[in-house]
């Protein structure tokens, strides 16, 4: 089972007055997909009406760049736009054991400056090599797990997890896990609700944990994965109720280890843990888009009374219900209704 991966050392960014503005390393030769990621959910943010980021790629030699694919693709940017980033994203390069030493610097400098620095599959060895992992908890790429500990020993590698946050250092393993850290930026920065707008703009699923394990070694046959998906789009219908395991394995119509034997396979977590990590976003939406009472939302949200919310929440978020609300609601005083329908 996969560990938590926030660190007690992370952090939230403060907000800035106008866009937080990232620079896109592109570390030649560059992955295309990892490169459109940040660019593709970051750009989507809309707050108070304008854009929350400006997201800039940049590369050591501007131009012409290599990708992995054989392509070139052209980049307007030196390095030069890292100084005025306030977030730097290194993405994945089929070059990871001998990064550029212009890249690794600009790399270094930023986090000295305070930056946040963040990486996306192999981007993680450009940031090994810059001394930013060092005595950190970190993780890339499964099938590059071994590379990177072996030339970097004193990394806390987890291998086995989508994304990792240690402070201000962020890392996430191969792919589509790229994704998962960039709405993890945005729920960080704007909360939850921001974030869940930019995932269904972008038509990819808007909470994964981190600590979701990156595949898993006996995967299920596809028709099998229709079964859970249903019981847990029930279940987000439902989250007010008191869901058991038994409900789940009811509406699945399955026994309650088979259910638990697919929900792990699927998702990387059990039902519950799956559950409980549903009903804490829910009332995070609810902080940011009502202004119903604490015990409203536990209820609706299924976490039961207020003590319980703020219990779960001061864990998984580090703030209590008020401060949570205070720092990420954007509305006015009217509360709004929330109701439940069950399928």
């Amino acid at each position: 089972m996969a560990r938590s991966t926030t660190s007690t050392r992370s952090t939230t960014s403060t907000p800035s007055s106008g866009p937080r503005r990232v620079a896109v390393i592109a570390a030649t030769p560059v992955s295309m997909f990892n490169l459109a990621i940040p660019e593709l959910l970051l750009d989507k943010v809309e707050v108070d009406g304008g854009p929350g980021y400006e997201v800039v790629i940049c590369a050591p030699d501007p131009g012409p760049v290599p990708t992995t694919g054989g392509l070139d693709l052209y980049v307007r940017h030196g390095l030069d736009v890292v100084r005025d980033a306030d977030m730097v994203v290194v993405v994945g390069t089929g070059q990871r054991f001998t990064p550029d030493p212009r890249t690794v610097g600009a790399v270094r400098e930023a986090a000295a400056a305070g930056k946040r620095i963040a990486s996306i599959c192999s981007g993680a060895f450009v940031l090994a090599e810059a001394g930013l992992l060092d005595g950190r908890r970190a993780t890339t790429y499964w099938n590059q797990a071994e590379e990177l500990r072996r030339r970097y020993p004193r990394i806390d590698l987890t291998d086995d997890v989508l994304y990792v946050q240690d402070g201000r250092i962020m890392t996430s393993s191969g792919y589509a896990a790229g994704i998962d850290l960039c709405l993890h930026i945005v729920r960080t920065d704007y909360g939850a609700a921001v974030a869940n707008e930019v995932a269904r703009t972008a038509l990819v699923a808007p909470v994964r944990p981190g600590g979701q394990t990156q595949f898993t070694q006996t995967p299920l046959p596809p028709e099998r994965g229709t079964a859970c998906a249903d019981t847990r789009g029930w279940a987000m219908r439902n989250l007010d109720k008191p869901l058991t395991l038994t409900d789940l394995a009811r509406h699945a119509g399955v026994s309650v280890r088979t259910l638990t034997r697919r929900f792990h396979a699927e998702s990387g977590v059990s039902p519950l843990q799956w559950l409980l990590h549903q009903r804490i976003e829910r009332a995070k939406e609810l902080l940011e888009t009502t202004t119903l009472p604490m015990d409203q939302v536990a209820h609706a949200s299924g976490l039961g009374t207020a003590d319980s919310l703020r219990a779960h929440l001061v864990r998984r978020a580090g703030l209590t219900p008020s401060a949570y609300r205070t720092q990420f609601s954007r509305l006015g005083t009217t509360p709004e209704p929330v109701t439940s329908s069950a399928a």
